[in-house]
């Protein structure tokens, strides 16, 4: 079977498992698990991206908590947030100077996971919970991450099936 359509099967099907799993196991913001799924890919993939990834995606929440956390202790005023957001978006951009976190869109993914689990979810960064936007986003990111090196592992098992599945050549063993 060709990459792109084992690929194909791999995802779609444990697309529609991450769906089941995040509103009956892990009840995380299901839009947060495939953000981080894309960025697996997005950072190269394989272990090595698993751990870019969730280290970038992670690097973002901190970042995004910080950012609202700031704003609520200045009052929360729409121009306070605003500031604390650009500040905290500036930050993401410098985090890309250590080799770990270079690829800023994945950090831009934490980032808004967070933000958007604040408003998804309607707890804000102050709650002291386990639900906790920033912990949710984090829980949410590693589970992303994790099927999206499930899907990589399963494509790369149907790829390779395949292409053992070849006639035997005349001289070799039956």
């Amino acid at each position: 079977m060709d990459s792109r359509t084992a690929l194909t099967l791999s995802i779609g099907v444990l697309g529609g498992v991450a769906v089941a799993v995040t509103a009956e196991l892990i009840t995380v913001p299901i839009w947060v698990v495939f953000l981080a799924w894309a960025s697996f890919f997005f950072v190269g993939g394989g272990v090595a991206g698993w751990i870019r990834s969730v280290s970038s995606n992670i690097v973002g929440v901190v970042i995004a908590s910080a950012s609202l956390y700031a704003a609520y202790l200045m009052g929360g005023s729409l121009l306070v947030t605003a500031i604390a957001v650009g500040v905290g978006s500036a930050v993401m951009v410098q985090a890309s100077w250590v080799p770990l976190l270079a690829t800023t869109p994945a950090v831009v993914v934490g980032f808004a996971s967070t933000v958007s689990t604040v408003a998804g979810k309607g707890n804000d960064v102050t709650v002291t919970t386990i639900s906790h936007p920033g912990l949710v986003a984090i829980v949410a990111c590693v589970l992303g991450a994790s099927f999206g090196l499930l899907s990589e592992y399963l494509a790369t098992v149907m790829t390779k099936s395949a292409s053992t599945e070849t006639a035997p050549t005349e001289g070799s063993p039956a």
